[in-house]
C-alpha cells in the first residue's frame, strides 16, 4: 500500500510540474488514429533488422484491414544508459509522442513507479513465456510490460585454439566450471596457439557490462543473493559482498583475463576474441550469429556460462501519455506473439517464448533478416532441422530458464552507478582488500537505495 501511494504521489507531482497540458496528461478513452511510435535502442540484427521487418508486416496487415493505423520505429542513439536517460526525459517532459517504449528489463520498475508506463492486463503473460523472463515484466503486483526479446550470458570458445594448444576436450556443450576453464588456460599458456594471449575476455569497462559481470560472480559465490528484496530495498550483508568480491577478483585478475577486458565493452571484447587473442569469451546470444559469419563451426563453440548467468533483454510497454493505448497493446501482442518470437530467434535474438524453441509447428511468417553486423549478407549460422540456430534448444533455452535477475528496484539507475563505480577500485593500480571494498560498497548501496 505504501509503495502504491508513493507511485501515485509521484505521478501527481509529475503532472503538476508539467501543468497537465503536455505529453504526460491522461490519455483519452478512445484511441486517436495515427502513427503508433515505438521508441528503443538499436536493433542488433542490423539495418532493416527483424524488429523493423515485424513492424512492416503489422503495417501491411493494417493497410489490408483499412484501420488507419501505422507503427513507426524510432531507434535511439547511444549506450543503454544514454537511451534510458533519453526515454526518461522525453516521457517526463512530454517532448516526444511515444506510444510504445522498448525498455531494458532492469528499467521496468523505475518507469512503472513513476507512472510513465501503463499497467497491462495480466493475461498478456501467458504460460508460454519463459518463467524467468516473465518476472521482468512485473512490478508491485502489476504487469507493466511484455517481454520482447531476451538475453543471457553465454560462454563462447575457440575450438581451434583448444586443439592447437593440446587440450583434449574441445566440445564443451555439456558445460564446465571456472576451475576447468582455468586449467585449460594453463594448458594453452604452455603451448600457445598463434595469436593467443590470455584465457578469456569479457566486458568490464565502467558501464552496465561491469555490473552484469559482477552480479554473475556475486550470484555464483552466494547462492540466492539478490542484493534487493521484493520491494526493491537493499538486502545484503558485508559478509555476502565480501564473498562476491572475492569471486569477482578471482575471475578478473591475472593470469587468466586479457588485460584489455578492464576497458572493454561488447564490441571490443567480441573483436578480441574473433582475432584469436583469447580462447574464451563471455557474451550475449547475438554474438553467435556475428561470430559465425567469420568463424566456422569447427573453430567456434558455445556453452553455458560457468556459474550463474545474468538475464538481460528488452520488454515492450505502453506509455502513460499514449493517445492510442488500445491499438498500442494490439501491436505489442503481435510483436510478442508465437510467430514473431520465432522470427526473433531465427534472426539472432533470444526468444521469450518456450514454443519458439520447442514447437516445430511454430514458424516465422516474416522472412527473418540475417545479421548484418559483419557486413556479410550470407547466413553462415549453424541451424537445426527446423531452421532454428543449432544451439537454441539445448543451450540457450536452459540458460534463460536458469538465469538470475539483476536487482529489481525503482532506483536501478542509482544502484548500477554505485555498484559499477565502487567496484572500479578492484581494477585500479592498488586495489583494496575484499573486506575493505565490501564495507565501502555496503555503505554506498545503503545510501543509494531506499530502505
Amino acid at each position: 500500500m505504501i509503495r502504491r501511494l508513493a507511485a501515485l504521489l509521484a505521478l501527481l507531482l509529475l503532472a503538476a510540474c508539467t501543468g497537465g497540458g503536455d505529453g504526460t496528461r491522461a490519455a483519452p478513452t478512445a484511441d486517436v488514429q495515427g502513427d503508433i511510435v515505438v521508441a528503443g535502442g538499436r536493433d542488433v540484427t542490423g539495418k532493416n533488422g527483424i524488429r523493423q521487418q515485424l513492424i512492416d508486416a503489422w503495417n501491411r496487415q493494417q493497410e489490408r484491414d483499412g484501420t488507419g493505423y501505422r507503427a513507426r520505429l524510432v531507434e535511439l542513439p547511444g549506450s543503454a544508459d544514454e537511451q534510458r536517460s533519453q526515454l526518461l526525459g522525453a516521457l517526463q517532459s512530454g517532448s516526444a509522442s511515444y506510444d510504445v517504449v522498448i525498455l531494458d528489463v532492469t528499467w521496468v520498475p523505475e518507469f512503472a513507479a513513476a507512472g510513465l508506463v501503463r499497467p497491462l492486463p495480466g493475461e498478456v503473460l501467458d504460460t508460454d513465456v519463459v518463467e524467468s523472463v516473465a518476472g521482468t515484466a512485473r512490478w508491485d503486483g502489476e504487469v507493466y510490460a511484455v517481454p520482447f526479446n531476451s538475453d543471457v550470458g553465454l560462454l563462447y570458445y575457440r575450438r581451434d585454439h583448444l586443439r592447437d594448444g593440446g587440450v583434449q576436450r574441445t566440445d564443451l556443450r555439456g558445460g564446465l566450471d571456472w576451475r576447468e576453464l582455468e586449467a585449460m588456460a594453463d594448458s594453452l599458456d604452455e603451448n600457445p596457439p598463434e595469436g593467443y594471449e590470455k584465457g578469456w575476455t569479457t566486458q568490464l569497462a565502467a558501464y552496465e557490462g561491469r555490473t552484469v559481470n559482477a552480479v554473475e560472480a556475486f550470484a555464483s559465490a552466494v547462492p540466492g543473493l539478490a542484493l534487493t528484496d521484493a520491494d526493491g530495498h537493499y538486502d545484503a550483508t558485508v559478509e555476502e559482498l565480501t564473498e562476491g568480491i572475492a569471486e569477482l577478483r578471482r575471475r578478473t585478475q591475472a593470469p587468466y583475463l586479457l588485460q584489455d577486458a578492464v576497458h572493454s565493452d561488447e564490441a571490443a571484447s567480441l573483436g578480441d576474441f574473433a582475432e584469436g587473442r583469447t580462447a574464451f569469451l563471455r557474451h550475449w546470444p547475438y554474438a553467435y550469429f556475428t561470430l559465425h559469419q567469420t568463424l566456422t563451426a569447427d573453430r567456434l563453440g558455445v556453452a553455458p556460462l560457468p556459474g550463474r548467468a545474468v538475464l538481460g533483454g528488452q520488454n515492450l510497454a505502453v506509455t502513460g501519455a499514449s493517445k492510442r493505448p488500445g491499438k498500442a497493446q494490439e501491436l505489442i501482442r503481435y510483436l510478442t506473439g508465437k510467430e514473431s518470437e520465432r522470427c526473433l530467434l531465427d534472426a539472432g535474438f533470444a526468444a521469450t517464448r518456450t514454443s519458439a524453441y520447442t514447437d516445430d509447428a511454430v514458424r516465422c511468417a516474416v522472412p527473418a533478416a540475417s545479421p548484418s553486423l559483419s557486413g556479410e549478407s550470407a547466413d553462415r549460422t549453424p541451424r537445426d532441422a527446423a531452421g532454428r540456430p543449432a544451439y537454441a534448444r539445448s543451450i540457450l533455452l536452459p540458460a534463460l530458464q536458469d538465469a538470475v535477475h539483476r536487482p529489481r528496484t525503482a532506483s536501478y539507475g542509482a544502484f548500477t552507478q554505485t555498484f559499477t563505480g565502487r567496484l572500479g577500485a578492484l581494477f585500479g593500480d592498488s586495489p583494496p582488500g575484499d573486506a575493505a571494498l565490501a564495507a565501502s560498497l555496503d555503505e554506498a548501496l545503503r545510501k543509494a537505495l531506499p530502505d
